[in-house]
C-alpha cells in the first residue's frame, strides 16, 4: 500500500540546493516525485515548493519525515503532508494560544505584577519541556497571582501581540470556508476578546477567579491539560462533520502532544525539542502563516 503525498518545502531562505537535499532524501526512500510547483509570500517572504510523491508506504512515512527534518537547510523545513488533506473541502485548524497563536507566556505576563515573573516562567519552561504535570504546575503558577487587582488582566491584554502571520492564517482558513479554534492552557479573560476579533468558530481556556475585584489565585472548573486539548479536538471535529484525518492541529509545547498525535498532521511551531521530535512537520520560522502552505490554503 502506498500514500499518496506531497513533500512541502517552506522557508525564507529557499534555494534550488534545498530542494536538491529533500528530492536526495525521497529518492533513497523509493518515493516518485510526479510533479513540481513553486509560489512564494509577498508579505512575509515566505517561499514553498510542492512535490507531488508517491510510493511511499504509510511504515517508512515516519522515517522519511524524520530523515527529511535532519537535511533542512537553515530558514528552510518541509512537511510531508497526505493528499487527501490538503485537498480536504473542509479542514480543522485548531491551535495552542500562548506562544503559538500569541507570541508571549500570559501567566508570566500576569506574574510580573506580582514581582514573580523569573519565578513563574521557570516553572511554565519545566511544564512545557513535559518535565511537571501542568495542572499542578498551573495551580502553582497561578496561586502567585493571589491578591492581584483584576485590572491588571486588562493591562496584559493590552501587551498581547498575536505571532506574526496569525491574523493572516486564521482569515485564509476563514475565507476558504474551513473551521478555525483555538484551545488554551491560559485563561479566558485574555483569551475571550482575541477569539471574537478573529471570529473563531470554537475556543476554550482557564478560567480566573476573580472575588471583589481581585484575584484569588485559583482556576475554575477543570483545567485545559493535554488530555482536554485532545478531547476539543476531536469533539469540534465531530460537531462539524470533518474527518480527523483533515484537521491540523499546531503547538509548542507538552501540553499539545496529545492534540498533535491525534490530528490528522500535528505541527510544531517554534517548539520544544521533545515536540519537535515527534511532531509530522515543524515551523521553525517566526510566521504561524506558513502553516496555510502545509495545508493547502
Amino acid at each position: 500500500m502506498t500514500s499518496n503525498l506531497a513533500a512541502v518545502s517552506y522557508g525564507v531562505n529557499l534555494s534550488p540546493e534545498s530542494l536538491d537535499n529533500v528530492r536526495k532524501v525521497l529518492a533513497d526512500a523509493g518515493a516518485a516525485v510526479s510533479s513540481e510547483s513553486q509560489s512564494g509570500d509577498d508579505r512575509f517572504g515566505v517561499h514553498t515548493a510542492g512535490l507531488a510523491v508517491e510510493a511511499v508506504t504509510p511504515e517508512a512515512l515516519a522515517a522519511v519525515r524524520r530523515r527529511v527534518a535532519e537535511v533542512a537547510d537553515a530558514g528552510v523545513d518541509t512537511a510531508i503532508v497526505p493528499e487527501a488533506l490538503r485537498q480536504a473541502p473542509r479542514k480543522l485548524l485548531i491551535m495552542d494560544v500562548d506562544s503559538t497563536l500569541i507570541q508571549q507566556e500570559v501567566i508570566e505576563l500576569l506574574a510580573a505584577y506580582a514581582g514573580k515573573r523569573d519565578e513563574v516562567a521557570a516553572v511554565t519552561e519545566a511544564a512545557m519541556r513535559g518535565e511537571l504535570d501542568f495542572a499542578q504546575s498551573l495551580y502553582a503558577r497561578v496561586e502567585v497571582l493571589a491578591g492581584l487587582p483584576a485590572a491588571v488582566v486588562d493591562s496584559v491584554r493590552a501587551e498581547v501581540r498575536l505571532s506574526l502571520g496569525a491574523a493572516e492564517l486564521v482569515a485564509a482558513f476563514k475565507k476558504a470556508g474551513h473551521v478555525v479554534a483555538v484551545v488554551s492552557g491560559g485563561f479566558n479573560q485574555i483569551l475571550g476578546p482575541i477569539a471574537e476579533e478573529l471570529g473563531l468558530d470554537y475556543w476554550i481556556a482557564n478560567e480566573l477567579e476573580i472575588v471583589d475585584g481581585a484575584l484569588t489565585g485559583r482556576v475554575l472548573g477543570d483545567v485545559i491539560d493535554r488530555a482536554a486539548k485532545e478531547k476539543y479536538l476531536r469533539k469540534w471535529a465531530a460537531a462539524e462533520g470533518i474527518d480527523l484525518q483533515h484537521t491540523i492541529a499546531v503547538g509548542d509545547g507538552a501540553n499539545d502532544l496529545d492534540m498533535l498525535g491525534a490530528a490528522g498532521i500535528g505541527v510544531a511551531f517554534n517548539a520544544k525539542p521533545a515536540v519537535r521530535a515527534v511532531a509530522d512537520a515543524v515551523v521553525n520560522m517566526p510566521y504561524l502563516d506558513a502553516v496555510r502552505h502545509i495545508a493547502n490554503v
